[in-house]
């Protein structure tokens, strides 16, 4: 679709709007009850962005995060995925809120040797060893991994469970795709980048001209946040001035590890018959029915059987967590998007501004409520569940939960971007998508207290006539609220934990390499 300096406007709105539900807390980490008894089906974060690596700047990447707070010495059987679920990410190019084209993994963990693992001789036995590896790995074929985890990919077109699949392929018409060791440690692996990398695979994706590639592997976390300060009850000063901002304020980037389901696919393969903005969620499925094995084996601890039943779901951060009440976070997890009008209220009253009021009314020094006025939130209504017109609303518009990206904008290079998306003029960030480098979390605390309802110093880049740029005619207010509906809709909240595209990769699959469990 046609992309202009006025439509800026919109794609601002929808920014600081569409943060005001999502305030600080891991992006989706043990974010309902359920979930936390299914860890290897758990999604932690999702990206969907235009790629930014150099000569790249036709593709759209995605990026499904899974298995949440690894610590990078959990073995010493580490983090696989789960060989009786699917994994999907799902993608509406039409705005009926139904998937048209989704992307399936299919994981297989086996044993080497034809499924009987190496084993040592020890006196007059034949002893498997415990371990994953018997030795160094490099990448070769004859590396010592005790356990091979492999991964199929589907291209379906229409609905997820009756239409047309096809698999993705890979060197030689390949259909089976090798996944890497976790980082065990610099003895097992000495070099981890060089492992991994031999790892990302060229693809043909049915329907496509042009090829894609896939990556699926262990990462290192790239989603800031003060974690433990922030769920007991917020336990900081969240003010610029009044916390630092540093690192070691950050519980999860150089602390823990994710598993990655990395995917560039060219843009044309993704837009269909659309207007060139598409929505995208992930999700991740288990057999209805489940029995426990008494004698279990490596290949099987349980028996399942029947339909596949949604376990996870996740578009835009922080949705579950903090916008979502508790009765319902299991309910959402197994929703899909067109029934998302069944939870509006969360959204249209939410809760979570109020909470924030009964904390720090006091503290700021407030003698009636400073939690935003404006109900009920139809501003977030359009934000989440409709999309900005001449922005990121589809040709159809129906009301669901999605993360929208305009595939028409184009792709800021790494070095230039802003961890602060397009409220910081930077149009190919949050919520226009997200990527890796974009603050979600900072902007949050200072929007879901009211920042939209203050004037902005926008007027110039959203095209406003007579505006000029860093004087008071460029401020503006976006007519959504007023400054008198938000007391402290303009303080300088932060929660000290800061992030940025530089720290990141710049090159698929963009996350860093996964801490190592080991540096000795």
């Amino acid at each position: 679709m046609p992309f202009t300096k006025k439509t800026a406007k919109f794609a601002m709105t929808a920014s600081v709007a569409a943060l005001i539900a999502s305030t600080a807390g891991a992006s989706s980490h043990r974010e309902a009850p359920g979930i936390t008894e299914q860890p290897k089906v758990d999604a932690s974060d999702f990206y969907m962005f235009r790629s930014y690596e150099a000569g790249r700047g036709d593709y759209v990447t995605f990026i499904a995060n899974y298995i949440p707070l690894q610590a990078p010495y959990g073995g010493p059987n580490y983090f696989t995925m789960d060989p009786d679920a699917i994994y999907e990410i799902h993608i509406d190019n039409d705005g009926d809120a139904v998937e048209d084209v989704t992307f399936q993994f299919d994981f297989n963990n086996e044993l080497a040797n034809d499924g009987a693992g190496i084993a040592l001789q020890i006196g007059d036995a034949t002893v498997a060893i415990p371990l994953r590896t018997a030795g160094p790995i490099t990448g070769a074929a004859s590396d010592p991994l005790n356990e091979i985890e492999t991964y199929t990919l589907t291209h379906i077109a229409g609905d997820r469970r009756s239409g047309t699949a096809n698999p993705v392929t890979g060197a030689g018409g390949a259909t089976s795709f090798a996944k890497p060791l976790d980082n065990i440690g610099t003895k097992t692996i000495p070099d981890y980048a060089g492992y991994a990398n031999s790892l990302i695979h060229d693809v043909t994706i049915p329907g496509c001209d042009v090829g894609g590639k896939v990556f699926v592997g262990q990462r290192a976390e790239a989603f800031a946040v003060n974690l433990g300060e922030v769920f007991d009850l917020i336990n900081l000063v969240p003010l610029e001035g009044s916390i630092e901002n540093s690192r070691s304020n950050d519980d999860l980037v150089d602390r823990f590890n994710v598993t990655s389901l990395a995917l560039e696919v060219p843009i044309a393969c993704v837009t269909g018959d659309g207007n060139g903005v598409i929505g995208a969620w992930t999700t991740a499925s288990l057999p209805q029915g489940e029995v426990e094995d008494p004698s279990p084996t490596y290949a099987s601890t349980s028996q399942y059987g029947g339909a596949y039943v949604q376990q996870s779901r996740l578009s835009a951060p922080l949705v579950n967590e903090l916008v979502i009440g508790l009765p319902d976070k299991d309910l959402f997890n197994a929703a899909e998007p067109t029934q998302d009008s069944a939870l509006a209220t969360y959204v249209t009253n939410p809760t979570l501004p109020a909470l924030v009021d009964i904390l720090f009314r006091d503290a700021l020094g407030a003698t009636d409520n400073i939690a935003p006025s404006n109900l009920p939130r139809q501003d977030l209504v359009t934000a989440f569940l409709t999309g900005f017109p001449g922005v990121n609303q589809q040709a159809t518009v129906t009301g669901s939960e999605m993360m929208r990206l305009n595939t028409a904008i184009p792709a800021t290079p790494r070095d230039a971007q802003s961890p602060f998306g397009v409220v910081a003029e930077d149009l190919a960030g949050f919520p226009n998508g997200r990527r890796p480098g974009d603050d979600t979390v900072d902007i949050a605390l200072r929007v879901v207290m009211g920042a939209l309802c203050h004037p902005l110093p926008l007027g110039a880049e959203l095209g406003i006539e007579g505006a000029v740029e860093d004087t008071d005619s460029d401020l503006i207010n976006l007519g959504l609220c007023a400054p008198e509906d938000a007391p402290v809709g303009n303080a300088p909240f932060i929660d000290g934990a800061p992030i940025s595209a530089a720290e990141l990769q710049d090159v698929f699959p963009y996350l860093n390499t996964p801490l190592p469990g080991a540096t000795n």
